[in-house]
């Protein structure tokens, strides 16, 4: 092992050193700091300037180091170390202490352990020289690295291995593979400890390996997958370049040949014998063959294919997805009697070819295939696959219906035997001749009850009752002529008043409720064919269809609104029936191309589609509504001639008392008092409001002059002047007068003034005033308060 020692060097301006080594950028500056000097010009030294640095070669320390000591690494110095242990080397960084450690004396640098470049390649570490007694730093601390040199002990490695490849069959020289990649952990930069080379140690000589690359290819042409399938190679890569003592791993390829279609199908044989009984349905399958492919996949899928010729009609084949076979299908029935055995041939194809193959001959093989048909017993055959019968209700029992036919078409021609399945006909309805097959009712039939029968009848074999067979037969009920046609639908006919000879104004048509409705046959007529109406006849169109014709001219609604025409309707039954059906014909007024104006008030309203039943509803809501208002307005005109005696109440004899007290003659707000004391307002030849005036009645005498003295004179004088007058009602009425007499004697009638007297008036003068005064005097007779109270109720019996 060699070592290299470096060492640390101090510049100064006045001396020249020996030449070293260095790089670029690892010299730095310092602190110019020294020794004492003597002095200047007279020998003595003194502090001189000087320009030191660290300059060192890289340190490097061998990986894996075995020995027994500390592996020395290299040594520090600096030009202040004279030799006299005044200077001692620290050390710090990476490692520094447990893995480097440094003589502080010398400074020598040792290696404590076994370092791994791998693990970690450099170390970076600060160096510096203090003094030993102050530990003053004589130079700033510098960075050096200590570099691990790698040793070859690492073997390439496949970290992704073992792999897996395919390339197809057939495929030529050199076709592509895989990449196959080793890596090697020792340093790529030094030496040859990482420089992988590869080789092939068990594959050849199929499969040949790029010795740089890696690059797997193939070796040998036209490998056949079909031979050999799966292939094992053994890859190597060694470093050192492949020179002897490098180290080497290995991996493992499994590399499998891929399908390509070179192979055709090929039929195991060339002939192929099959058996079928004649009895086998239609689609069964009759037989399988196969033509092996060795390729796999979508590369052994094999068509197969009919070549046209004696059989291909009757069969068809199809591949099974599964296994490939070809499944020979029935296509038609099959008939001893008739052919016995088919013969034809079979192509099989690959469904999916390769071109660069087409070189090695077609892909397809035929086969022949003989079919022989087996006879068996069959049984009977009926004529048709089903039987419809018809028959009318209540036909006589015993009447023959219909007949069902079978026979045998075995080669034996057995006789057949017929019979009613119980089950299909459970109230024996029918019956059948076991013989000949002819159905005939056995029982009356009814079709309101049962319109359709279904049974079944079997036919049986005489010489093997095993074998029989069954149809179905649908025996139809056919309804009787019972029910008249009528006309379709309740018509509404109208005829203009400018219709012209021949025209058709109405096409009608008949219904029957008899079944069936399909099919039936009408035809319609005048009531008595022959006698020629002068109005409207009736057409036939022959096809269940009429029409109404005009036979005249100048239809007028003045002269005639409505006319009724009879028509005879006959249905085409084996009893005819017939009815006779009316049609109204309306007379209206029509535009120039015929469209309905206006007939009477109902037709009107019939192209808005309203009924006669709603027109009517609506003429009676309009009458009601009009009866309504006259009433109301009668109602409102009587209001306003009412009498005084609005009340529901009578309000004769009876006296209206207020407990009212008034303001007096001061209060003028209540209602004006100028009106009672002025009798200039009260007109004259007023006439009574409760009844009716007539003519001839004397007017009224002027009103007492405003200086009468006696207000009972006044009333008496009113009194005698209604008792004369003939014209007054026979019932007790009420008079209002607006008139207060002077020299009263309740005198004032003010409030304020009757509160100054405390006497008491006697009020029996009311009773000498008459009948009509009567209960207003025996009012005042119970009451004995105040003259206010009083002058109240005089008050209000005066305005009454």
């Amino acid at each position: 092992v060699s070592h290299f020692p470096f060492y640390l060097w101090t510049l100064t301006w006045e001396h020249s050193c020996a030449p070293f080594q260095s790089r670029p950028g690892q010299e730095w500056p310092h602190s110019q700091t020294g020794p004492p000097a003597a002095g200047r010009n007279g020998g003595s030294r003194g502090f001189q300037r000087v320009k030191r640095g660290w300059v060192w070669n890289q340190f490097f320390v061998l990986e894996e180091y075995m020995g027994s000591d500390p592996q020395y690494v290299g040594k520090l110095h600096t030009d202040l170390d004279k030799g006299d242990s005044a200077v001692k080397y620290t050390l710090s960084g990476d490692g520094a202490g447990t893995i480097f450690t440094i003589d502080q004396i010398t400074g020598d640098i040792h290696a404590l352990r076994s370092l791994d470049r791998e693990v970690k390649p450099y170390y970076t570490l600060r160096a510096q020289a203090v003094d030993i007694e102050t530990n003053r730093p004589l130079e700033p601390e510098s960075e050096f690295v200590i570099k691990v040199q790698d040793i070859n002990d690492n073997e390439p490695k496949f970290l992704e291995g073992p792999y897996t490849a395919s390339v197809p069959e057939m495929s030529p020289v050199g076709t592509y593979v895989m990449k196959v990649t080793a890596t090697d952990a020792d340093d790529p930069t030094y030496g040859n400890s990482a420089r992988v080379v590869y080789s092939i140690l068990h594959g050849q000589p199929y499969f040949s390996v790029d010795p740089k690359t890696g690059v797997i290819r193939t070796a040998l042409p036209n490998m056949d997958r079909e031979m050999k399938e799966l292939y094992q190679v053994l890859i190597q890569a060694k470093d050192m370049g492949g020179q002897l003592g490098g180290l080497a791993g290995t991996t493992t390829i499994n590399i499998t040949l891929s399908d390509v279609n070179d192979n055709p199908p090929r039929f195991s044989k060339s002939i192929f014998h099959l058996r079928v009984p004649e009895s086998s349905a239609v689609g069964s399958a009759v037989g399988r063959i196969k033509a092996h492919d060795l390729d796999i996949g979508k590369n052994a899928e094999v068509e197969y294919n009919i070549v046209p010729g004696d059989g291909g009609a009757m069969f068809d084949i199809t591949t099974n997805e599964h296994n490939q076979e070809g499944i020979i299908m029935l296509k038609k029935p099959l008939d001893y009697e008739t052919k016995k055995a088919y013969t034809f041939k079979v192509e099989a194809s690959n469904a999916h070819l390769d071109p660069r193959f087409h070189n090695f001959g077609p892909f397809k093989d035929t086969a022949t295939v003989k079919i022989n048909v087996l006879d068996v017993d069959e049984p009977p055959v009926f004529s048709k696959p089903s039987y419809a019968m018809d028959v009318y209700e209540d036909t006589p029992q015993g009447t023959i219906i219909g007949a069902v036919t079978a026979q045998d078409l075995d080669a034996g021609n057995s006789p057949v035997r017929y019979s009613i399945d119980w089950k299909s006909d459970l109230d024996s309805f029918f019956d059948i001749d076991p013989v000949r097959g002819t159905i005939s009712t056995n029982e009356l039939l009814d079709r309101e009850s049962i319109a359709q029968h279904n049974i079944s009848v079997v036919a049986t074999k005489v010489n093997n009752p095993v074998l029989t067979s069954k149809v179905a037969v649908t025996v139809h009920v056919l309804d009787i002529n019972e029910f008249p046609p009528e006309l379709a639908m309740p018509y509404e006919t109208y005829v203009c008043e400018s219709a012209k000879v021949g025209q058709v104004i109405q096409v009608i048509s008949a219904r029957d409720q008899d079944l069936p409705q399909a099919g039936q046959k009408f035809s319609f007529k005048s009531p008595q064919e022959g006698v020629k109406t002068k109005n409207f006849t009736i057409r036939d169109f022959g096809n269940n269809t009429a029409g109404v014709m005009t036979l005249r001219v100048g239809f007028k609604r003045r002269s005639q609104e409505i006319y009724h025409l009879p028509v005879v309707i006959e249905d085409g039954g084996l009893q005819t029936l017939s009815s006779t059906g009316t049609l109204t014909i309306r007379v209206c007024g029509c535009d120039t191309d015929g469209s309905l104006l206006t007939c009477s008030a109902e037709a009107i309203f019939l192209p808005v589609g309203l009924s006669t039943g709603a027109l009517i509803a609506i003429l009676v809501c309009i009458v009601i509504l009009l009866v309504i208002v006259v009433l109301y307005v009668g109602v409102r005109r009587q209001k306003k001639k009412e009498t005084l005696m609005t009340s529901k109440e009578d309000i004769r004899d009876n006296v209206i008392h207020y407990d009212d007290e008034g303001g007096g003659e001061e209060d003028t707000h209540a209602f004006d008092m100028g009106t009672l004391r002025n009798p200039k307002v009260i007109k004259e030849n007023m006439f009574r409001r409760d009844v009716k005036p007539e003519l001839g009645l004397c007017p009224r005498r002027p009103v007492a002059s405003q200086n009468s003295a006696d207000i009972s004179n006044f009333i008496s004088l009113r009194l005698q002047e209604h008792e004369g007058d003939t014209s007054a009602p026979p019932y007790d009425s009420l008079a209002t007068y607006a008139y207060e007499g002077e020299g009263s004697v309740a005198e004032s009638l003010s409030s304020i003034e009757s509160v100054k007297g405390e006497t008491e008036e006697d009020y029996d003068y009311l009773n000498e005033w008459g009948p009509r005064f009567k209960t207003l005097a025996g009012i005042f007779g119970e009451r004995s308060e105040s003259q206010s109270d009083v002058t109240s109720s005089i008050t209000t019996e005066n305005k009454h």
